[in-house]
């Protein structure tokens, strides 16, 4: 029965879809029915495909980058107070300022091309996978920590064998947020400025009413962010077996 939900709910978004489309006869410039968005990816699969490897690189460079990041500034604040009490006014100015707002200075810096939209999608990714790390390495259960030092054990040592280890459920459920984000930076940047990519294929479809394709390009994206968030939370389950999932 779990194989079949998946379909069974894309099928009846599908139908409830095209019921709405039936039901109020919307204009298809508005609302194009579903068959009308199947004969655009059918059509125009090349035009798609090329646009989509761009945003797939830019999404996948900004996960990584981000999340590399995020856990090193978690590790580092936890490791050394002064980087504690320099970093976290950072981060917390950093999220007073919407991320939005850079896309244009990001382009404007970086250019037309993919730095931007990597850039942005590291930024919006940096700061859940920080959060949720760091939240994790202050809440080891305090019994733990008082064993180590009772044994002898250093800051680093004790970071590195009780700490690390339980904070990573903390860490992949910061993985996880950020994996279900991480589409977002790279298509606003697209739409603030970009010579590829299915944010600006949308765009330029939109300017010239061609609905049924920016359905099209919004479906890939769609099917493309939902497949990487189960392969990463798949991974995080393998890599994290010892984490029981609550019924």
């Amino acid at each position: 029965m779990n194989l079949l939900r998946g379909p069974l709910i894309f099928l009846g978004l599908l139908a409830a879809w095209q019921a709405l489309v039936s039901l109020t006869g919307v204009e298809s410039f508005i609302l194009p029915a579903p068959f009308a968005v199947a004969k655009a990816l059918a059509a125009r699969w090349d035009l798609l495909a090329e646009h989509a490897g761009v945003t797939i690189l830019e999404i996948l460079l900004g996960l990584a980058f981000g999340s590399l990041l995020g856990a090193a500034s978690a590790l580092l604040i936890a490791a050394f107070r002064p980087a504690r009490d320099w970093l976290l006014p950072v981060l917390v100015v950093s999220q007073a300022v919407p991320v939005f707002a850079l896309a244009p200075l990001l382009v404007l810096w970086f250019g037309y091309g993919l730095a931007s939209k990597v850039v942005m999608a590291t930024l919006i990714i940096y700061f859940p996978v920080t959060a949720a790390f760091y939240d994790g390495l202050k809440r080891t259960d305090p019994g733990w920590l008082d064993l180590a030092r009772t044994m002898g054990g250093g800051r680093l040592a004790v970071l590195r064998v009780i700490r690390i280890p339980a904070a990573l459920p903390a860490l992949a459920s910061g993985l996880r947020v950020a994996t279900a984000v991480a589409p977002i930076g790279a298509v606003v940047g697209e739409w603030v400025g970009s010579s590829a990519g299915l944010g600006y294929l949308m765009l330029h479809a939109n300017a010239r009413l061609q609905i049924d394709l920016m359905f099209a390009a919004l479906f890939v994206l769609a099917v493309f962010a939902v497949l990487l968030y189960f392969a990463v939370d798949r991974a995080l389950r393998l890599a994290l077996p010892w984490q029981a999932e609550q019924s």
